[in-house]
């Protein structure tokens, strides 16, 4: 698939969570005059189409178009937004927004700009950097640069956001253990990732929903950081440059649209394959851009906010780390228990893994990290059955996770693609380990922001809901 557009497009999909090859979204056509033997389709050396009707008259037909929105209403299929190609969420509409905003300003208008944030989440950079052989801060920084050319305000890196997501994912865990009930029950299911939120909702609904965790994922909560807080009484574009396609679904829903002014807490998402395609068009080299800095603009105190970038990780999988900060905190306050240095085994595949904590020969916590869809499948089922042991699983729909996600950035030539992840996850091991708990700037968001940790702010902002999608019954099947 050669760029994002803002028609749907079916080719040789390789996705981790595999779409149904029709839609049943209803498309009224309105044709010249009716035909009773059937119409011919010829096809331009443009690639439009023309209906040939039986008198000899031509009618050019539109392209149908599917939004995000179609398509998250919609259950005729387990969404992959690799086959899903938004206008709203493409390179095209980025590069108009930066070219009509930067005209604003040359006007002189710049109280009328927007301001244009572009938040950087660490594994699109970790892809970018092995595979153009840059140290990961250095890729970040000459991301930072690029993103700055095209006419963005600020950049920043994502530590904050993701920090807060394993916090209140830690606080929720403890909340389900110590209150299990219907509407709350365990196993807690992880909901960072869309494409597995995405298929939840729509092909086992209600039944799998209480069992997802309630936790924006960090580009949502980033979302509302930046225009909450960061962008109170401005006018923000805010761009996020991800791992995979799905995070444009992620954006697209309706939950995360601000209910006053009507806007979206991210405005596009942006891929490392995408990012790529770029600077090709624009005859930029990643390689030869300078450093810049990153922004800290919810330091609002500090007029010196800039900073070089330094990109953390944490502790467990490249995804995130959800397991194993959860398990690690929750043995510690639920059992008294320290426990660093947990040690996964192994069961029907690589991608399928357990850690236990036990004490005196039993077994208190039994976590588990699931990714890719032939695992998904598996939990699911076993959950329906009653035989799932966990009381915490991080769920992710690509295969290694997100440092493999479906959008990362192609091999180079020679490289294969496993080579590629395993390099990939060597650089996210060498860099700093992030401790949420001792973050300072986050600590001053829950009292300044939020009001708190236990205030009802809290869940408002950084909690949200999932809905189960019912079938329809009397679609229309249209085969592309």
């Amino acid at each position: 698939m050669s760029r994002f557009s803002g028609v749907l497009q079916l080719t040789d999909l390789d996705d981790f969570i595999i779409p149904s090859q029709e839609c049943i979204k209803p498309v009224e056509i309105k044709k010249i005059k009716p035909s009773s033997t059937g119409s011919k389709i010829k096809i331009q050396e443009d690639g439009s189409y023309f209906q040939i009707e039986e008198d000899g008259a031509y009618q050019k037909l539109e392209k149908v178009e599917i939004t995000l929105a179609d398509c998250l209403a919609c259950s005729g299929c387990i969404t992959s937004a690799e086959s899903v190609l938004v206008t709203q969420q493409s390179q095209e509409e980025l590069f108009r927004v930066f070219e009509e905003n930067n005209l604003v300003k040359l006007q002189g208008n710049v109280d009328e700009a927007k301001v244009i944030v572009v938040s950087v989440s660490v594994q699109p950079v970790l892809s970018l950097a092995y595979k153009y052989n840059l140290s990961p801060n250095d890729c970040a920084g000459k991301l930072a640069t690029y993103f700055k050319m095209l006419g963005s305000d600020i950049v920043v890196d994502m530590i904050v956001a993701e920090d807060m997501c394993l916090i209140e994912a830690q606080k929720e865990f403890i909340q389900r253990y110590n209150n299990q009930a219907k509407n709350n029950p365990l196993p807690m299911l992880a909901s960072s990732c869309p494409g597995w939120v995405c298929y939840a909702e729509k092909t086992h609904g209600s039944y799998i929903l209480p069992y997802i965790s309630s936790i924006k994922s960090p580009q949502q909560i980033m979302g509302s950081l930046i225009k909450q807080w960061v962008g109170h009484n401005k006018s923000i574009y805010h761009i996020t440059l991800m791992p995979c396609y799905d995070k444009k679904l992620e954006a697209a829903r309706d939950d995360f649209v601000d209910k006053h002014t009507k806007e979206r807490d991210i405005d596009c998402v942006i891929t490392a394959i995408e990012l790529e395609q770029m600077l090709l068009k624009s005859n930029i080299s990643l390689s030869s851009l300078e450093v810049s800095n990153f922004s800290q603009p919810w330091l609002k105190n500090n007029p010196n906010n800039e900073i070089r970038p330094n990109l953390h990780s944490h502790v467990g999988s490249g995804s995130g780390g959800y397991s194993d900060y959860i398990l690690i905190n929750s043995a510690k306050e639920l059992f008294g228990i320290s426990n660093d240095n947990l040690e996964y085994k192994s069961l029907r595949n690589p991608d399928f893994k357990e850690v236990l904590v036990e004490s005196e020969g039993k077994v208190l916590l039994r976590f588990a990290i699931a990714n890719g869809f032939r695992n998904i499948q598996n939990l699911v089922q076993k959950l329906k059955r009653g035989r799932v042991p966990y009381h915490y699983v991080e769920v992710m729909a690509c295969p290694s996770g997100c440092l493999n996600g479906g959008a990362q950035a192609r091999p180079a030539d020679g490289v294969s693609a496993k080579e590629m992840v395993k390099g990939v996850e060597d650089l996210y091991r060498k860099l700093p380990v992030a401790s949420p708990e001792d973050n300072k700037v986050v600590k001053d968001l829950y009292e300044i922001w939020l009001g708190g940790q236990d205030n009802d702010k809290v869940s408002a902002v950084l909690h949200t809901e999932y809905h189960a999608v019912e079938k329809q019954k009397n679609a229309l099947n249209i085969k592309w």
